[in-house]
């Protein structure tokens, strides 16, 4: 017995002593080296009650199936998929790194790869029944923004800002051949990828219409980069529009593949709108397209004739006296081609509503106060759909689904957290993935109406007996405004001693489409965060006004002085650390960036008596210098709302700054361009204030790879400096 109490002691005191704090490279790499234990790139089969997914290796291709009581069973392996390959295609010359990680199911026997060979890109449909490839189309391999014709038999991509069309026997038909470099066609990075936009080129179910967008962005300033690689600098020239500058203006052209015509939809006036959502339909006749007006209050939801561009009606109109934002294109029903599903906020939550091809409401499809986040896939029928909402006052996803018929709403999933969950193609079994605060990762398939379910994963702790686990808990606050429940998410010390006093760092973004704080494994916490609670700080987030996944009103309190409810909402957090005698309040800082470097910097010019210590990267100092598509919808231009922007400017306030700033900022950034952090260390020059300045040249908006663990070496060490005693 005592033997046995013996080796239970030295088992412990070994354990204790093998955990350790996180060092800085795993700030950056650590979430790959600790990601709880997973399956990778799962799919649902179609027509089946199986899916499939990726080895921890990455090299081979399983499935699992109801049917086999979920065991696994070998589909393709990465070696069978280069010799099929080769056999195909003897003239290239495949060495692949990991079975294709995105691939898709044309059907219950058929994948859809993209392979890189030596001299192209191949898109391939390989059936797993006969262990062949099927077919295969070869594009350039400096091709971008690949889309594949309904049939399989096309690409497009895009090439030098032209577009050109590939088919399986390897023939090119170039689109269009502009060479003015000012204009942009099929490009996914219209309107700088607002209003949902992913894609730049779309193919009608027809197979021989392709629609693109054309960027025309001659009139846009150019704007400068420095080069400092060169022995004599150069610079690159980007495209600009700032707010209440000229932007760009963007058409939606129809190439027809048989007759090579181009149509171009009669949109309007193209210097002062968006164009997004855009939709074919099912039949290839019409085109439906989101036109936006540039003050982003007033939508008309658009029908094209596909034929000859001209505007068959607008089938309903959205306005606002804050702003629309529309991300999502229609989604027709896949048994009635004359309805589809339209995503909207209208009514105070991002949700669905059923429409008629005539533009006329058939049901609102939403479900109490719960957003939607991802809508998913119909049932086989096609009678009802299912979603992921987000619950919980935004902390939890749940999986739902709705009777497209009746308008009823099940939800399928309940343990609280954050679920990746999706249906089987027959409805049967769902394929669940959640974790929350304290679990890891869990996943498991569970049938439908029995509720029974088979546990695949329960991820262990993937710290244990390795890195020191954090303390995270939630603490439950109320908005300044005391209408919305906010939650804050806590990290303590190790060895946390509530009788001790610790300093402080306060981590914040706060801008819209955000969301730091939800009930997932560490709460959301960065690895950055961990790293600086186990130096022995308290770490201390929230989500504020005008951040995601609570409601319209929620997220537009913040529009034309952006920042002001913001801070609002934060000093109530601050608050909070100050009521706990374990928070040093002498040795406090905070740290953010883009918006929330935004934040940081208004933190210490407006509240100039909290911080200590600051660091802020990449901030917007004035909104002035923040492109049109962004600044214009929270702001509105400079000159509607001159107010506004001269309340939220930085520049103006520079004498104020009390504590120690360091501003961070990329050279190269294209998002927040350097000349906000610039014109703000000239104000506080003139103002006499000292500021910190470190600037990394070969970077953009954020520091990325190996050079991210110079920042963050940086960071603690300036809050070291700073803040330790």
């Amino acid at each position: 017995m005592k033997r046995i109490a013996l080796f239970f002691l030295l088992a412990s005191a070994l354990t204790s002593h093998a955990q350790r704090n996180l060092n800085l490279e795993e700030t950056v790499f650590g979430p790959r080296t600790y990601a709880p234990a997973s399956i990778p790139a799962t799919s649902w089969i179609p027509k089946s009650n199986s899916f499939s997914y990726l080895d921890k290796s990455y090299q081979n291709l399983f499935s699992k199936s109801a049917e086999n009581n979920w065991t696994e069973t070998s589909l393709l392996s990465k070696t069978e998929l280069e010799a099929a390959l080769k056999a195909a295609i003897p003239n290239e010359t495949f060495h692949l790194q990991m079975f294709p990680y995105d691939y898709k199911w044309r059907d219950g026997n058929s994948l859809l790869l993209q392979v890189n060979g030596k001299e192209k890109v191949y898109t391939v449909t390989y059936n797993v029944k006969s262990k062949s490839i099927e077919s295969f189309i070869g594009n350039d391999s400096q091709g971008a923004n690949r889309e594949l014709s309904a049939d399989f038999s096309k690409v497009a991509y895009l090439l030098d800002n032209n577009i050109a069309i590939v088919d399986k026997d390897g023939k090119v038909t170039a689109v269009t051949s502009d060479s003015d470099k000012g204009i942009v066609n099929g490009s996914d990075y219209t309107h700088r990828q607002e209003f949902g936009i992913k894609k730049g080129m779309w193919w009608n179910a027809q197979n021989d219409k392709l629609l693109y967008y054309r960027k025309n962005e001659t009139m846009v300033a150019n704007y400068p980069l420095p080069q400092w690689s060169p022995k004599v600098a150069e610079i690159k020239w980007i495209k600009y529009p700032m707010t209440g500058q000229k932007s760009e203006e963007v058409t939606l052209v129809i190439y027809n593949t048989v007759t090579g015509q181009k149509v171009t939809l009669q949109t309007g006036d193209h210097s002062e709108q968006y164009l997004t959502c855009v939709t074919w339909d099912p039949s290839g006749k019409f085109i439906y397209v989101g036109v936006l007006n540039r003050d982003q209050n007033d939508l008309k939801f658009n029908k094209y004739n596909a034929e000859n561009g001209a505007l068959v009606k607008t089938l309903f109109e959205e306005t606002a006296t804050t702003w629309v934002e529309p991300e999502n294109p229609l989604t027709f029903l896949p048994n009635k081609p004359d309805q589809f599903l339209y995503q909207s906020d209208k009514e105070g939550y991002n949700q669905l509503y059923l429409y008629n091809t005539e533009g006329k409401l058939i049901k609102k499809l939403g479900y109490q106060d719960i957003v939607l986040d991802n809508l998913l896939d119909f049932s086989a029928d096609g009678n009802k759909v299912s979603y992921i909402g987000v619950t919980n006052n935004g902390m939890d996803r749940q999986l739902f689904e709705v009777d497209l018929k009746s308008g009823k709403t099940v939800q399928l999933t309940n343990e609280p957290g954050i679920h990746q969950a999706s249906l089987s193609d027959d409805g049967k079994y769902i394929y669940d993935q959640y974790s929350d605060l304290k679990t890891p990762n869990m996943i498991q398939v569970k049938a439908v109406k029995s509720g029974k379910g088979t546990v695949l994963i329960k991820a262990d702790n993937p710290f244990n007996g390795k890195i020191n686990n954090p303390k995270i808990e939630f603490v439950q606050l109320t908005s300044a405004d005391g209408k919305y429940p906010l939650t804050g998410r806590i990290i303590y010390p190790n060895d946390f001693d509530p009788a001790k006093k610790y300093p402080v760092m306060y981590y914040l973004y706060g801008g819209s489409h955000s969301q730091l704080v939800s009930n997932k494994w560490l709460g959301g916490a960065g690895y950055f965060d961990l790293y600086m609670a186990q130096q022995g700080y308290i770490v201390f987030t929230m989500d504020n006004r005008g951040t995601n996944y609570r409601g319209r009103d929620f997220y537009t309190a913040t529009h034309r002085n952006l920042g002001q409810n913001e801070m609002a909402d934060q000093l109530k957090g601050i608050e909070f650390l100050k009521s706990k005698s374990f928070v040093d309040q002498q040795r406090m800082g905070i740290f953010g960036w883009s918006f929330g470097g935004f934040m940081t910097t208004s933190f210490m010019l407006h509240h100039n008596d909290i911080f200590k210590a600051a660091v802020a990267g990449g901030p917007v100092i004035d909104w002035k210098f923040y492109e049109v598509m962004y600044g214009e919808r929270y702001m509105d231009t400079p000159q509607e709302n001159p107010e506004g922007y001269k309340l939220t400017s930085l520049l103006n306030k520079a004498d104020q700054l009390k504590g120690r700033l360091l501003i961070i900022h990329g050279a190269q950034d294209p998002v927040v361009v350097q000349q906000n952090s610039m014109e703000f260390l000239e104000a506080c020059i003139k103002a006499g204030k000292q500021v910190d300045y470190f600037l990394y040249p070969t970077h953009e908006h954020n520091v990325m790879g190996k050079d991210r663990i110079h920042m963050y070496e940086k960071i603690a060490d300036y809050f070291n400096q700073h803040l330790k005693k």
